[in-house]
């Protein structure tokens, strides 16, 4: 199998190329949102060429485009390993899809029942509950975080689901700090408890696969924008808790959830990230294959592509790591112990004795490095963090940077914050 190749993955992504002042921008703004390769700009602007065409009519344009968009599910099917491409509903972003399952959710709950959050979560993931439970007179309870470590107090979680909770809702990976919670076994807690699970996949799908059935969720959503495609939501839903909620649509609307004319093209290129995806699979993944044992095709081929990408990121977030703890005044909140990488994403966290984050994030915006800086809408954690208003410097890696774009990032924050 060929060695991982970033400089021939660099290639397929146009952006990659930009410069500022003369030199290549570094790119480590991919928590919030990922570059898009050129596969997926070219499936964006075939759509509109060759296929732009309402759904359901009998002719042409509007053929393909109805193909196009069954086979994105299809493939965002084969992405989650979904049963059924059935069980994928799309939608603007996930938390538009979230408010309205919430919305049928609360449909079928009574004044008083329980509904379980995190305080680990985005926003998006705690706020449509919270609403429901307002809306509905239901309790809310607010499962809480062990600062040391910015994981899951997996206690407190347990002590919530004796309360017997409808819903528990919780993300599989933090776009904050880069925690990832043991998804399978808090899912199987929950079912113990009665309880359905609604679970935030927008942060983990660039980074790990992700395999619906084995983790067993009721309910799982993601954004496409967030693994190299176009602004486009995704919900999972094993089809019999989708059959048995009550849907808010019109009469005439073809899907139950995906309400009013979707955004097709973006759809198209949703369809081609997934193939971007199988193909490093493809070309990197032969020896991550046996992990996926029941997989072959297109999922087998997404899913090795996954576990390839996160073999080549977690290295180089090593990398990144020991720079900024050599930096005096650092300090790297969540999981920094090497020993348990499995528990955490590529996404680093930052705070720098005297420096706000926005200062830091907007010095290395001028010398052509993108960060993100604040709380991501992961309000929870740097409230419970005490990090509020000021927040962190997020740093995201993603398969597409380099050492060398590293090495360059940990040379300028050394300057910034003196102590280069």
């Amino acid at each position: 199998m060929p060695t991982f190749d970033v400089d021939a993955v660099r290639a397929q992504f146009p952006a990659l190329s930009i410069e500022q002042d003369g030199v290549p921008v570094a790119l480590f703004d991919g928590p919030g949102g990922t570059q898009v390769p050129a596969s997926v700009i070219d499936a964006v602007a075939a759509y509109y060429r060759t296929s732009n065409a309402n759904n359901g009519g009998e002719f042409l344009t509007s053929r393909r485009s109805d193909a196009i968009v069954d086979d994105a599910h299809a493939a965002l099917a084969d992405l989650l390993n979904a049963a059924d491409p059935d069980e994928i509903k799309l939608g603007a972003n996930m938390t538009t899809l979230t408010m309205h399952v919430a919305r049928s959710l609360a449909a079928t709950f009574e004044p008083g029942d329980v509904i379980a959050v995190t305080c680990l979560d985005h926003e998006a993931n705690v706020g449509p509950w919270r609403s429901i439970a307002a809306d509905r007179g239901l309790e809310l309870r607010t499962v809480d975080i062990r600062p040391d470590d910015v994981t899951l107090d997996v206690e407190r979680f347990d002590a919530i689901l004796h309360e017997r909770p409808r819903l528990v809702a919780f993300g599989w990976a933090s776009n904050a700090v880069g925690t990832i919670n043991p998804v399978a076994e808090l899912v199987r807690r929950a079912h113990e408890a009665g309880a359905l699970t609604y679970v935030d996949a927008v942060h983990a799908a660039p980074h790990v696969p992700i395999d619906v059935r084995a983790v067993g969720t009721d309910f799982l959503a993601c954004s496409v924008y967030k693994f190299f495609g176009p602004h486009v939501g995704v919900l999972y839903g094993r089809r019999d808790a989708l059959d048995s909620l009550p849907s808010y649509k019109l009469r005439v609307a073809h899907d139950r959830f995906e309400t009013g004319t979707l955004n097709f093209e973006g759809i198209a290129g949703a369809r081609a990230a997934v193939e971007y995806i199988a193909g490093v699979g493809r070309r990197y993944g032969a020896d991550h294959a046996g992990s996926f044992p029941g997989m072959d095709g297109r999922t087998l081929d997404a899913h090795a592509g996954m576990a390839a990408i996160r073999a080549y990121e977690m290295p180089l977030f090593g990398r990144l790591l020991d720079g900024l703890e050599a930096i005096p005044g650092a300090r790297v909140w969540g999981i920094t112990d090497r020993a348990r990488f499995a528990e955490r994403t590529p996404t680093a966290a930052v705070t720098f004795e005297g420096h706000p984050a926005e200062a830091v994030s907007r010095a290395l915006g001028d010398r052509g490095i993108a960060t993100w800086w604040g709380n991501f809408y992961a309000i929870g954690p740097m409230e419970r963090l005490g990090l509020e208003p000021e927040g962190v410097l997020r740093i995201g890696l993603t398969h597409y940077n380099t050492a060398a774009e590293v090495d360059r990032l940990l040379a300028e924050l050394a300057a910034i914050t003196g102590a280069g």
